[in-house]
């Protein structure tokens, strides 16, 4: 017969388990960028590369992958920055990488960072102009 310790275990998490959430997600850094955009590390000159909601992205050295990270899609989400109630609550924005953080014709509002933002897509999850954020990302 089961003890009641354990029974009682299984019956918490039976209760609980719905509950438990385990993120995928990775935290990093997000800076922004200012046109021009072009031309990229992943399609030159070819504007048909950013999408119409200008939600777009350069990647990092952490996520450039040699190049295989163009194209990707990344769901981003501002969790904190410098200055409080910078971020959005509750915003969360998808980006394409189209480009390479460190080969970017305009420069970033901050080198290092695992994302650079469009400079849309920066303020669409921050309300404050601030140089960079803490951010959730997520293949």
């Amino acid at each position: 017969m089961l003890k009641p310790e354990i029974l009682l275990l299984w019956f918490l998490l039976l209760l609980l388990g719905p509950e438990l959430r385990f993120s995928r997600a990775d935290i990093g850094t997000a800076s922004q960028y200012t046109p021009p955009y072009i031309p990229t590390a992943c399609y030159g000159s070819d504007m048909s590369q950013f999408p119409t909601s200008s939600l777009f992205a350069a990647a990092g050295e952490g996520i450039w992958d040699n190049g295989a990270a163009c194209g990707r899609q990344y769901l981003v989400k501002c969790i904190s920055a410098a200055v409080p109630k910078t971020c959005v609550e509750g915003q969360t924005i998808q980006v394409k990488i189209v480009d390479r953080a460190l080969t970017l014709v305009s420069p970033p509002s901050r080198a290092g960072s695992s994302l650079v933002l469009s400079n849309i897509a920066f303020e669409t999850i921050a309300k404050n102009a601030v140089p960079f954020l803490n951010v959730e990302f997520q293949q």
